[in-house]
């Protein structure tokens, strides 16, 4: 599929003479042309930062629609605005498909530009992209019934039958690399489309036992190993968006045009207390519940650890990988349960933080900000109420672990 967008932004750009970028209607690239011109004035900062970041700053889509891009039906003429970075003024085609915009297709004007015949062919091509893209859409939306149930289905060959049926329903699209996401919580439909996916659903019920709110489950296509960071870039535009102030243009909905989720008031993780989770890469479907395990792990990981979100990759969540995998429940250990009650919350941070500083008083004294006396003396409580030697190493790594495994199911 990338390499038809090439092709026809390579088509538009030999009509027109002039290189032309094509974007989704969220304002991601997704395809350019070649540009062979001294001209330094040509790659202006808008260009040039769609192109090496793939995407454009919501000030910029702001800038771009207020001259009506997502209405027109034919060309549009946006004028120069140094103050805004556009050095060159532009000229964008909207790409639609049955009267719904499904990207842009962008170029840098000239004088003289091109007249309204070689215009008119290449707005017949840009109706071809918007077929491909509205096409790209449908069947990620029409896949949710077969993703939903590999994802569901129980193991064994229940399981085997259903990971079958969505590799059939992918067609071409199930060979090569994929990514599972789980975005959580989420309340309402998936979005009708995310860029780069293969199939979306929403999952009733979070597979990680917390709270039992639904989530939203994204399979990612990858182009090599080495897409993760874009691809954890791009499981962050999923999260909602907080409307922006005066010269911006932020959203709350979760992807553009897509309907805002549930907000919950905002806590750990994202906005909203919204967080998502990437899992590894996977060579074969068949691996799929594999890693749809690991996504629901880091969203939950990055939840119940700020410093890991609000976006966790499972490879980058340490001791959650195994402590996710170990309960679905909370563990009442005998030993760590008063510690774990509400009324010794700074004695359990006081324990996590020295432990996380490898038992070192100086350094878990100075992350506290407390003197070194007040750590040994919160530590002979944290001995008392548990009843564990803290000079032990099993001890030790029972109380880590209770203390790690409560953050998952706070």
């Amino acid at each position: 599929m990338k390499g038809d967008y090439q092709d026809l932004v390579d088509e538009i750009s030999a009509l027109l003479g002039a290189p032309a970028t094509l974007e989704n209607r969220d304002f991601r690239l997704i395809a350019f042309g070649a540009h062979d011109s001294d001209d330094d004035l040509a790659m202006d900062p808008v260009r040039t930062r769609s192109i090496l970041t793939r995407q454009s700053t919501a000030a910029v889509r702001s800038w771009f629609e207020a001259y009506g891009i997502a209405r027109a039906t034919g060309p549009v003429r946006i004028p120069a605005a140094p103050e805004a970075g556009v050095f060159r003024g532009r000229i964008c085609l909207p790409v639609r498909y049955r009267g719904i915009v499904q990207g842009y297709v962008w170029l840098l004007d000239q004088d003289p530009g091109p007249g309204a015949e070689a215009l008119d062919a290449a707005m017949e091509v840009a109706q071809r992209i918007g077929v491909l893209l509205a096409e790209e859409a449908k069947a990620g939306a029409d896949l949710s019934r077969e993703f939903l149930a590999a994802l569901t289905a129980g193991r064994g060959w229940q399981q085997d039958m259903a990971v079958a049926a969505l590799r059939l329903a992918l067609g071409p699209g199930a060979e090569g690399l994929h990514a599972a996401v789980c975005v959580a919580p989420w309340t309402g439909e998936a979005p009708g489309s995310v860029p780069g996916a293969s199939a979306v659903c929403v999952v009733p019920g979070d597979p990680g036992g917390a709270g039992g709110s639904a989530v939203l489950a994204v399979l990612l296509r990858l182009r090599s190993t080495d897409a993760l960071a874009p691809a954890l870039s791009a499981v962050g535009r999923l999260l909602p968006r907080p409307v922006a102030g005066a010269g911006g243009a932020g959203t709350s909905g979760a992807v553009r045009g897509s309907g805002t989720p549930g907000a919950p008031d905002a806590g750990p993780g994202g906005p909203y207390g919204i967080t998502a989770g990437l899992s590894d890469p996977v060579r074969a479907l068949t691996q799929l519940p594999a890693a749809w395990a690991q996504a629901a792990a880091a969203a939950r990981a990055a939840a119940a650890q700020p410093r890991l979100g609000p976006v966790a990759q499972w490879s980058a969540i340490g001791p959650y990988r195994m402590l996710s995998a170990l309960a679905a429940d909370p563990v009442d250990d005998p030993a760590t349960r008063a510690l774990l009650g509400p009324a010794h919350r700074e004695l359990a941070r006081t324990a996590e933080v020295f432990l996380d500083c490898a038992g070192q008083a100086g350094r878990a004294a100075a992350a506290l900000g407390i003197h070194r006396q007040t750590l040994y003396y919160r530590l002979g409580r944290v001995e008392q109420l548990t009843g564990l030697d803290l000079d032990e190493g099993e001890d030790r790594l029972l109380l880590h672990m209770a203390l790690k495994s409560a953050h998952l199911h706070g």
